[in-house]
């Protein structure tokens, strides 16, 4: 019995098995309208193509900081060994791979390949990508594997246009995004394929890819690269995690070095006038976005002031909107610290206000002023547990009637229906605390429980003494 997934066997819907293309295959269809990212002209090898191009990875074996899915245990390792490619959406920030691999999966498995990417392609490229895809299974039996870059640019009438041909297996897809495909992906798109993280590239990695470019690239050996103390690290550093972003810069870098007797020596001042300024990576409306926002609120609500002010600095300098950060403190001073420190709900509020007022760049002071004073503050999510339960409870239970010693009696009909009678005034009391009913008597719960924490251990003091009853 033929193994499933060996060339020749079965084929299961969904999936390509690796093997040899046949003579009349058309090995490669891309839409007019998008570059060829499977271009295997050989002039990318050479001098001609920037340096990312030339160095992508002609084999897994050469694929950096991505082990947890290419070495030995990884699932596309095991895929590439059982002849097995099953539709996937590959997802991680820039530079990390994530083109290159779905190159060569799609190179290993041998079949019909297709390409588009979601920026000039709309659903009429598709069907026609389908469209070929359904003759080639039917008229020749191949299955076809179909490769979208930023797939998160298709809207949900592009997405739906997929649905059908994946579902059956007409074709195979292979996606690449930068977005969380939680967000950007239709749900039903996300059912039929399996979602692989991407990392961004570690020191490690990038220090590997770029001894690498030093060791194969011609026109890197011709001229002898060398570098200066400290020089190598900062390079690495201010790639960032980006592989393409690495070889970017250090191919502008070593093209305006001057060359010496010996070689060309890389410095750091090189480096800094050729990069002029480390670009920050931060998209508005994506991941990069939510995911510093929420490094921001933790740092400041975990009271780390250095970590929140380097967070703060990080979406500043990226372009974010000061209103917006100033909104999310205004926020995290009622949530996060309430009357633990009631003064952090004035002094966010002011610094609301300031924002509005100033702008960029004056707008930073109150906002790191703001920042600092709110993470060096006691926290106490009460208050904000307090009103989270007691609407928990109104929605789960019949609504009882408002004591008649608490109703407005602005009338004599209401007045002689009881509303307010019995009510006790406590200033009339010489502000002494005046026992009485003010739930309703089918209402016995505790909602707000005062926490042992700056100014709210007061008050939860005082209130412990007005309700000894009460498990607060």
């Amino acid at each position: 019995m033929t193994h499933p997934f060996a060339p020749g066997g079965s084929k299961s819907p969904g999936l390509c098995t690796f093997s040899e293309p046949s003579k009349n295959r058309k090995k490669l269809v891309s839409s007019p309208s998008t570059k060829d990212l499977f271009d295997q002209n050989p002039t990318r090898r050479q001098g001609l193509a920037p340096l990312p191009e030339r160095l992508r990875a002609r084999q897994l074996d050469q694929v950096v900081g991505q082990e947890h899915l290419t070495g030995d245990k990884g699932l596309l390792r095991r895929m590439l060994e059982v002849g097995r490619l099953e539709s996937m959406i590959f997802w991680g920030p820039p530079g990390c791979g994530k083109t290159t691999v779905a190159r060569l999966l799609i190179e290993a498995c041998g079949a019909i390949q297709h390409q588009l990417n979601a920026v000039t392609s709309g659903v009429a490229d598709l069907r026609k990508v389908i469209a070929t895809a359904e003759e080639d299974l039917r008229m020749h039996g191949e299955r076809s594997v179909l490769f979208i870059d930023e797939i998160h640019r298709f809207n949900k009438a592009q997405q739906d246009a997929l649905l059908r041909s994946v579902e059956d297996g007409t074709i195979t897809l292979l996606a690449a995004t930068t977005e969380n495909p939680g967000f950007e992906v239709i749900r039903p798109l996300q059912s039929r394929c399996h979602v692989l993280q991407f990392e961004a590239l570690t020191a490690a990695a990038t220090g590997r890819l770029l001894d690498r470019a030093l060791e194969e690239d011609e026109w890197l050996r011709a001229r002898s690269v060398r570098f200066a103390e400290g020089a190598r690290d900062y390079l690495l550093e201010m790639a960032g995690g980006d592989g393409r972003k690495l070889l970017q810069y250090l191919e502008m870098v070593v093209t305006i070095a001057r060359e010496e007797e010996d070689g060309c020596l890389l410095s750091r001042d090189t480096m800094e006038q050729a990069m002029l300024r480390r670009s920050q990576p931060f998209d508005k409306g994506g991941d990069m976005h939510y995911d510093m926002v929420s490094a921001f609120i933790k740092s400041v609500r975990g009271s780390d002031a250095d970590a929140a002010i380097y967070w703060l600095a990080r979406m500043l300098e990226a372009g974010e909107d000061p209103v917006f950060v100033a909104r999310r403190l205004l926020i995290l001073a009622s949530e996060d610290i309430g009357n633990a420190s009631p003064n952090g709900l004035v002094l966010a509020n002011a610094c609301f206000e300031a924002v509005h007022k100033l702008g960029m760049p004056e707008a930073m002071y109150p906002l790191a002023q703001c920042t600092a004073y709110l993470a060096g503050q006691p926290k106490s999510n009460a208050c904000c547990a307090a009103i989270a339960e007691a609407r928990s409870y109104v929605r789960n239970n019949a609504a009882a009637p408002v004591p008649l010693h608490l109703r407005n009696s602005p009338t004599n009909l209401s007045r002689s229906l009881g509303h307010s009678d019995g009510y006790q005034y406590p200033p009339n009391f010489d502000g002494s605390f005046v026992t009485q009913q003010y739930l309703p008597v089918e209402v016995n719960q505790v909602f707000y429980r005062p926490q042992e924490r700056g100014t709210e251990s007061r008050i939860r003091a005082y209130l412990k003494a007005c309700w000894p009853e009460r498990e607060l």
